[in-house]
């Protein structure tokens, strides 16, 4: 066989046809040992964020260590159980999020850089018509008069109880709306990220410098 076909050792005196043996049988009795379905689909496919994952992180910074059922945590999201736990599973894989005494809790340093320099590229902002929705960015009730709006229109996230007429910035998710309007705290985070990822230079930079006080 070819030099390109063949695995040498990095020691030429023990690239032995007994030590080869060896790990041969070691390969083929790793690979006879049962896997669970988890590491089964883990090893199948690379593992991306969802755009509702970075929500549910910033539910974890306002839970502020609070321990949860997943219960709990899906139906102040408005999301179901399984999209929360695996929303979980995903952070924790990122190392955005650590179990600790029991509770899930935000990895700060992580996501703070995260958040200012990789999900608005990672999550970009999605545009559309005019529409009625919940007000986000500048417009939102937590940021009224504390970042000054280069554009003179509002935001809003389309959705069918909002009140608010603007122009259409897609949520992370669709019931995100619903999620923040039951916590002021998360949907500061969410509309500052809004700020940041779909405003001008003026509104990025106030964003970024209240997100950074949120996440220290």
């Amino acid at each position: 066989m070819g030099s390109a076909n063949r695995f040498t050792l990095a020691n030429p005196e023990l690239d032995t046809p007994g030590l080869y043996a060896i790990c041969i049988q070691h390969m083929a009795n790793l690979m006879s040992k049962p896997q669970s379905a988890a590491m089964r689909r883990a090893s199948s496919r690379q593992w991306v964020l969802k755009p509702q994952d970075l929500a549910v992180a910033l539910k974890l910074v306002c839970l502020q260590g609070a321990k949860f059922a997943y219960a709990t945590l899906a139906q102040s999201m408005h999301m179901s159980p399984f999209e929360a736990h695996a929303a979980i599973q995903r952070l924790q894989a990122a190392k955005l999020v650590i179990e600790r005494n029991g509770a899930m809790r935000p990895i700060l340093p992580a996501l703070r850089s995260f958040l200012l320099h990789g999900a608005q590229y990672a999550y970009p902002p999605v545009r559309g018509e005019m529409t009625i929705g919940f007000p986000t960015a500048h417009a939102a009730p937590p940021l009224r008069g504390r970042i000054q709006a280069s554009a003179d229109a509002a935001w809003v996230w389309p959705h069918p109880q909002g009140e608010t007429r603007g122009e259409a910035l897609l949520p992370l998710y669709e019931n995100l709306p619903l999620a923040a309007a039951e916590d002021p705290k998360l949907y500061e985070m969410l509309a500052l990220f809004d700020a940041l990822r779909a405003g001008q230079a003026r509104e990025r930079n106030m964003a970024a410098k209240l997100l950074e006080e949120r996440l220290a």
